[in-house]
């Protein structure tokens, strides 16, 4: 895939980068016991060496829930043009699965909003429109359609490769891009003018504790079967580094391109290196690739996932075909109030990935031009980080703007986790969460690993 060429790194940005993770429990799943699907050598017709993983934890770590906000008091501030954000999220295309829960997540944000008052004395205006994928062009009249009606920023879109062909666009019009997902490293160095911004953490984070996830399972050899675009190469490159520096190795890496949809020979490719593990880095692409993996005597639980495909199965596959698989998905497990409210937004929710990420920008976006006092853009920006950042801390719209309006200095944390920016617009700590998919084809929590960036 063909993308945009990197502009100069803008002034203040990141120069390096570097990451420490602790973990939160040691070894594979963070326990000692063998777990009886993951126990034993890999069978004969296996094509890859078996590996161990300890049984999940059974419960995810509780969330500290916000004090109630109370009456908020009204802003001193009123703005003659309320605040519009447009969303540019997968509704269509190989990334479609996650749009649901990235829209409730807006729509969530934007109600809590306005249920508190607005912003600056006005209701926030959203407008959603499709981001498709990279085989089509749909992102860019999208934006232009976003763009034509005076948004001051737009949330998405979710594949760094779309975000790379819409980037110059939406920033050079002085509009915030907010991105729920995008991963790529390669935005930490864009010149964007101050205008791009994420909570979903570089792939940096991401790549590393997978990596080193897969060794502690027992992978001395792993396998990668990735899609060749800024998101899956990005990746790719920092699960090797991790596999490398915890002494394993990478025996096999076979991409493939946006649209392809044969994948037979990386995958007879990839299991003829005979690797202890595979990661598939991929999006939708994964509904082909697992039943070509397992069918020729895989394990599941040698079958490695990244939030690309990180997705409910339970409709795709017969029963059985991926327990034990297990996968990353950046930020920490969505909590049951925050999904109850998130079904009230949409009912037929099933995957979350994301939304908690998505939730957080637009509350992150309407507090900074609360802070800021201005619905424009360039304005907003300016305040990103100071609102995520050496305050009092703060959880939701209504208790963070109710610090704003009587003085105080916030430091929001959301759904996602804690937020803290950095110059470039990255989070400078995340969680990532490790899933393990059940006999039905759905996953569960099994542990989160906390870094810093």
């Amino acid at each position: 895939m063909t993308s945009l060429p990197q502009a100069a790194p803008r002034i203040a940005k990141l120069t390096a980068l570097s990451i420490g993770v602790a973990l939160l429990a040691t070894a594979c799943g963070g326990s000692s016991t063998p777990s009886s699907s993951g126990s034993g050598s890999a069978s004969a017709s296996s094509q890859a060496g078996g590996i161990s993983c300890p049984a999940p934890s059974a419960s995810a770590a509780a969330s500290s829930s916000a004090s109630a906000a109370g009456s908020v008091p009204a802003s001193s501030t009123t703005t003659d043009t309320p605040l519009k954000i447009g969303s540019l999220l997968p509704t269509t295309g190989s990334l479609a699965f996650l749009g649901p829960p990235e829209i409730a997540g807006v729509n969530l944000g934007i109600k809590e909003i306005n249920d508190a008052g607005g912003v600056l004395g006005k209701p926030v205006e959203v407008i959603h429109r499709d981001s498709g994928d990279t085989k089509t062009d749909i992102a860019t009249q999208s934006t232009t359609a976003l763009l034509g009606q005076g948004v001051s920023a737009i949330i998405g879109a979710a594949s760094s490769g779309v975000s790379k062909t819409v980037i110059n666009q939406i920033t050079g019009a002085g509009v915030i891009q907010f991105s729920p997902a995008n991963t790529s490293p390669d935005f930490t160095t864009w010149d964007d003018k101050g205008l791009y911004w994420r909570t979903a953490p570089s792939d940096v984070l991401q790549g590393k504790v997978l990596g080193n996830y897969m060794t502690t399972c027992g992978a001395q050899t792993v396998g990668m079967i990735v899609l060749n675009d800024a998101y899956g190469t990005g990746l790719a490159k920092n699960i090797q580094s991790a596999v490398e520096a915890a002494g394993g190795k990478v025996v096999a890496q076979e991409l493939f391109n946006e649209g392809d949809s044969q994948f037979s020979s990386q995958v007879d490719k990839v299991l003829a290196a005979k690797p202890d593990a595979i990661a598939l880095i991929t999006f939708d692409q994964a509904k082909s690739i697992v039943p070509l993996i397992t069918g020729k005597g895989v394990k599941p639980t040698q079958i490695f996932m990244v939030d690309g495909n990180m997705s409910d199965y339970s409709k795709d596959f017969k029963a059985g075909t991926l327990k034990g698989a297990q996968g990353t998905i950046p930020g920490t497990f969505a909590k049951d109030d925050f999904k109850k409210k998130l079904l009230g937004i949409d009912p037929a929710l099933k995957d979350y990935s994301y939304a908690g990420e998505s939730y957080d920008a637009v509350n992150l976006i309407a507090l900074a031009a609360e802070e800021a006092k201005s619905t424009k853009g360039t304005e907003i920006a300016k305040h990103l980080k100071d609102v995520s950042e050496g305050g009092e801390k703060c959880n939701s719209f209504a208790t963070c703007v109710t610090l704003l309006r009587n003085g105080k200095d916030i430091d929001y944390d959301g759904q996602s986790g804690p937020v803290t920016f950095s110059d470039a617009g990255d989070p400078t700590e995340a969680y990532i969460g490790i899933y393990e998919y059940q006999d039905d084809n759905s996953y569960k929590p099994v542990k989160e690993e906390f870094g810093k960036l």
